[in-house]
């Protein structure tokens, strides 16, 4: 295999790879988020995970790939290093997300008491406008509107010039 084959191969498998976990993503969007996180990053650690083929030419190929075919094959030989590696970059993986989580813990705590906060804050300023505009309103239920709700139209002021003629109202 040249260098440009392997270079190839190594594309294809990445393109193919990233479909996958595309596919991995829309699958998991359903499940709690405390789930959902993890299984994500064990299929990324699972599909992008590289072990060493042959030691002397510095080639390496998917570990996923790799213990499946050793398996199909029933050819032990590069398998347990294979899963050796996968094993090692998923604990990797996955204490690196357990420190990220407890970071992201207090914060989310105090945001979600901000926010609640702020809910609280918002729903009492809009009572109390409430209130006032209540207060505010005139006490006759049946103020200027007619049955109907309508307003009768407020006359108009007399022009300065006057007004020579008198309509009737309808």
């Amino acid at each position: 295999m040249t260098e440009n084959d392997y270079f190839l191969a190594w594309g294809i498998y990445a393109f193919a790879a990233f479909g996958c976990l595309m596919v991995w993503l829309r699958l998991t969007t359903w499940i709690w988020r405390w789930l959902r996180q993890p299984l994500r990053l064990v299929m990324a650690v699972v599909l992008f995970t590289p072990t060493i083929v042959d030691p002397g030419k510095d080639m390496f190929a998917p570990a996923v790939a790799m213990t499946a075919l050793d398996i199909l094959f029933k050819d032990a030989g590069h398998a347990l290093p294979a899963m050796s590696d996968l094993a090692m970059y998923s604990l990797v993986a996955l204490v690196l997300y357990v420190i990220y989580a407890l970071i992201r813990w207090p914060i989310e705590r105090s945001s979600r008491a901000r926010r609640a906060e702020q809910a609280a804050r918002d729903e009492a300023l809009a009572k109390a406008e409430a209130d006032q505009r209540r207060r505010d309103e005139p006490d006759e239920p049946f103020g200027s509107a007619d049955r109907f709700g309508r307003t009768p139209p407020q006359p108009t002021p007399p022009s300065p010039v006057g007004r020579m003629r008198v309509e009737p109202r309808l």
